[in-house]
Parts: structure tokens; C-alpha cells; sequence
């Protein structure tokens, strides 16, 4: 667990919903003091952690806040007006806005704060996520450098070269869960079909999927080498895997299915 005991700024969330409640409960464990956080959330009744919680935008910010937005993108156009007067020189702004990009949030809240994007997937909760960043030119090495601090206890952090990479990250990362959700109950659906009792097989193939990534996870080599080592010549597991195998067919699902889930966040930005 990556300790946030030494971070000092002050958080405020801007929307806290199951993402960000997620992010804000996982950060509250790896030692975040509960003072240095305020939620703005007309919505909640309470906050993980007892964090205070608010049903609007403060008079100020404090200085050297970070300002997560976590609201629905169509809700940008009502909160800027508000917000941008409170930014200052200094603040950093932590937008999970999908589709939004740094100009138009830039033009939205002003010139004064820098404006990350980023994009994490369900499993931060666990500490097990993905989050993807992007940062346009107004953020500081020192700016950038302090959201990667501030996620790197949700789990993998990478910054992205290219904005445009995003509606794709999200259709591997934000979408992938689903996918792999799919993927585990088509093999527990199958050996049902084949005999087995279906919450048995159910159970299997939650903890063979949960064994398997841990496996990845650790391994100096990748998912393609670990899958022939697992493969003896005229076994099982090669009979199965030349079915998966055949004509690439597996990854040709797979490239339809985020060509479909990208191509889907392509066309929602141009209708945002």
C-alpha cells in the first residue's frame, strides 16, 4: 500500500459519486487526513470517511488546493461560472470529465489552475486500478508529479502522450472490466453446459480468473508466454488454447469489441 501520511495539500471533490467515493475511501486508507478533505456534493448525505460534505462551491479554496471534478460532463457548462472565480495561480484541477478535453475545460475554468485528465477504471477501490493521465501545458513538472502521487495508490499510473489515446484507454481499462466480468461468466456458463454444477463452476472461474491475473501480475514474462507454458504438446490445454487460437479469432474479438467501445466514446464527444 502506497502511503499518502506525507501528502500535505488540501482535496476538494467536486461530485462524489461511485468512482470518486471509491478513489476517496481507497486514499482515506493509505492515510490521507480526513481535515485535508471537502466534498461538494448536493446529492450525498454523507461522505466516506466523515469527510465534511457540502451542497455547494465554498466562498474559497485553500491556496494550494487540488480540485477533483467528478461530475457528469453536461454538468461542466453549470459548475464553471462558479468554480473558475475560486481558482488561483498554483491550484491544480483533476478532471474525470469523459470526453472533455484540457482546452475545453481550460476555456471553461479559466487560465489560472492547470487542468489533468484522467481516467481510472473500477478496481481503484481495491488498489488494483488503472489510471490513466494527461496533462496539457500548463501543468508544472512539480503539478504533474503531485497527481501522480496522489494516484499511485489506486493502482497502475501512466501518463498519456497523446489526448487523443483516451476514448481507447478508456475501451481497454474503463470498459475492460466488463469484459473480463463476460469472459468469466462465458467460462462458467460453459462448463455448466458441459455438466458441472453451475455455482461450483461459477466459483472456479472467479478464482481461476483472480489466480491467473495474480500470476500476470508477478511474471517477468507476458500473458502470450505464460499461456505456452501452460500448454504441454498434444494436452488439454493446447487442445483448448488451438480453438482460442484458431485464425486469430480471439483477437479478432477482441479488436471488434474495443474498435466498438472507442468508436461509442468517439461519437458521445462530438454530441458533448
Amino acid at each position: 500500500m502506497t502511503s499518502l501520511q506525507q501528502f500535505d495539500r488540501p482535496v476538494v471533490m467536486i461530485g462524489c459519486g461511485n468512482m470518486a467515493g471509491s478513489m476517496l475511501s481507497r486514499w482515506l486508507e493509505c492515510g490521507l487526513r480526513v481535515e485535508q478533505v471537502t466534498v461538494v456534493d448536493p446529492g450525498r448525505t454523507d461522505a466516506p470517511g466523515n469527510a465534511v460534505l457540502l451542497s455547494q462551491l465554498p466562498e474559497h479554496l485553500p491556496d494550494n488546493a487540488i480540485v477533483l471534478l467528478g461530475i457528469k460532463p453536461q454538468g461542466l457548462a453549470g459548475l464553471a461560472s462558479t468554480l473558475s472565480p475560486l481558482l488561483k495561480q498554483g491550484m491544480t484541477v483533476i478532471s474525470m470529465l469523459a470526453g472533455v478535453t484540457v482546452d475545453n475545460l481550460q476555456a471553461a475554468l479559466g487560465e489560472a489552475a492547470a487542468v489533468v485528465r484522467i481516467m481510472p477504471n473500477t478496481p481503484v477501490a481495491l488498489g488494483k486500478g488503472v489510471c490513466a493521465l494527461y496533462a496539457g501545458p500548463s501543468a508544472s513538472i512539480d503539478q504533474r508529479e503531485l497527481a501522480t502521487d496522489l494516484l499511485t495508490p489506486l493502482g497502475v499510473v501512466e501518463w498519456l502522450e497523446q489526448e487523443d489515446q483516451f476514448n481507447l484507454v478508456t475501451a481497454l481499462t474503463g470498459c475492460g472490466p466488463a469484459f473480463l466480468f463476460r469472459f468469466t461468466d462465458a467460462l462458467a456458463r460453459a462448463a455448466c453446459e458441459l455438466g458441472m454444477d453451475d455455482a461450483q463452476a461459477l466459483r472456479f472461474s472467479v478464482a481461476l480468473v483472480e489466480g491467473a491475473a495474480a500470476l500476470a501480475a508477478g511474471a517477468k514474462e507476458d500473458p502470450a508466454s505464460l499461456a505456452d507454458r501452460v500448454a504441454s504438446k498434444g494436452g488439454m490445454t493446447r487442445e483448448g488454447l488451438d480453438v482460442l487460437d484458431k485464425d486469430d479469432r480471439l483477437v479478432r474479438l477482441m479488436t471488434e469489441t474495443l474498435r466498438a467501445a472507442r468508436d461509442r466514446g468517439e461519437a458521445l464527444n462530438k454530441l458533448s
